[in-house]
């Protein structure tokens, strides 16, 4: 005879009928169902939160992948609320299959005591398989859920670029593409803020190139620093074109991260769009490039980490 017999058996008639009858709820568009294997009271107390809270899960990771809520006809995430009455903190999973559905069932033993972080953990890595159609380890399942919170993301993609740059593996061990990593180098990660590395990339830019590679400046330069373009200025007109250029992108490289940055980007626009007139002395020009790299110290001193 097995353990759910013996149980079933220790029940009283009422109990058995009342646990039969206990309603199921069920959650996110179908995607989620919850059943009460326990006491009236317990179901009572527990089984409205804990669907509640598989549903707000769904909800988030919907978020964070920027999906809208997919609706199932029959669940992928089956919770079974148990009835131990000791400080139980296990919560345990099984994955099967279902007419080509792949359904995880979720064992609460005892709401009260769960290991909520790790049923949080279960609900995610659910998620995972019957919506996005992967399987996921526990450390993966952490990064998707952070996804799902603007501050957590923000900081994990920050750290992805910060390993990049290091030439370190990503959170997976393998490495980022760069092509991903020079895209994410160019957003604004959070709006109205910049980091340090921000003002750093933006640090970077304040260079003019040629058209194309087999020119040079001046005949025999590569690159020029602002600082070294008004000395050059004059003496090679195409300088002063690449600097009318390039104070259309400075905007675009120092905006909607935060009021210094933007300044700074101002500054050095103002500064090229002069360069390109070549109308202003040497002397006046190097003024206002300490004017915007003045700036620029400042953004960084405010820079968050």
């Amino acid at each position: 005879m097995t353990l759910a017999a013996l149980l079933l058996f220790a029940l009283t008639r009422a109990e058995i009928v009342q646990r039969m009858r206990a309603p199921v709820i069920t959650q996110a568009e179908g995607l989620v169902r919850v059943y009460a294997d326990c006491p009236e009271d317990v179901r009572r107390e527990f089984q409205h939160p804990i669907a509640s809270f598989a549903a707000e899960t769904a909800a988030a990771m919907y978020r964070g992948f920027s999906m809208k809520p997919l609706r199932f006809t029959s669940p992928g995430v089956i919770v079974h609320i148990g009835d131990v009455r000791t400080n139980d903190t296990r919560v345990l999973s099984k994955v099967s299959k279902s007419e080509g559905q792949t359904v995880t069932r979720i064992y609460v033993k005892n709401p009260a005591t769960a290991d909520i972080v790790r049923f949080r953990m279960e609900l995610v890595k659910a998620f995972m398989r019957s919506v996005k159609g992967e399987e996921v380890s526990d450390a993966d399942a952490v990064v998707a859920y952070r996804r799902t919170d603007p501050r957590m993301r923000i900081a994990d993609d920050r750290e992805r670029l910060e390993r990049w740059l290091a030439g370190a593996p990503g959170f997976d061990g393998k490495p980022e593409k760069d092509e991903d990593m020079i895209t994410m180098m160019r957003k604004v990660l959070e709006p109205g803020r910049a980091s340090r590395r921000d003002v750093l990339t933006f640090a970077s830019r304040l260079f003019l190139y040629p058209r194309s590679f087999d020119e040079k400046f001046a005949g025999r330069y590569d690159v020029l620093s602002f600082r070294d373009a008004v000395k050059f200025a004059k003496a090679d007109p195409r300088v002063r074109f690449i600097a009318l250029f390039k104070a259309d992108e400075m905007p675009i490289f120092g905006g909607g991260r935060g009021e210094e940055l933007a300044a700074a980007a101002d500054r050095y626009a103002a500064f090229l769009r002069e360069l390109a007139k070549g109308e202003r002395s040497e002397e006046a020009m190097l003024k206002m490039l300490d004017d915007a790299d003045a700036a620029l110290s400042a953004a960084l001193e405010k820079a968050s980490s």
